[in-house]
């Protein structure tokens, strides 16, 4: 499904002409995070009070989500194919920390 949301996000983005250079991408994507972080601040009380995601959450999320993948279309970035890579190599990652838990520190104390 990740290269079908591809797909759509670069169809939607010819058909609205929202394509732009990396920068404005960038600037907007960071826009869209901070908009995220300013709400989850605000409904935290600065961290005092657990987060619970309000009725727009899910929007918000998904117009920051679609800039990524619009991101990745603009620099020729396949999504599906990072995702899996990066996603691979932590799962490799968290089985070799784990072994090293059960056999131990390398070092063990004498």
């Amino acid at each position: 499904m990740t290269g079908d949301v591809q797909q759509i996000v670069a169809h939607s983005a010819d058909a609205a002409d929202l394509h732009a250079p990396v920068p404005t991408l960038l600037l907007e994507l960071q826009t869209l995070l901070g908009s995220l972080t300013a709400t989850v601040t605000a409904i935290t009380d600065r961290g005092r009070r657990p987060f619970r995601p309000g009725p727009d959450w899910p929007t918000r999320l998904g117009e920051l989500a679609y800039g990524v993948y619009l991101l990745a279309d603009q620099t020729g970035v396949e999504v599906a194919q990072v995702i899996a890579s990066t996603a691979n190599n932590l799962d490799a990652h968290a089985r070799q920390t784990q072994a090293a838990k059960e056999t131990g520190w390398p070092f063990e104390a004498s």
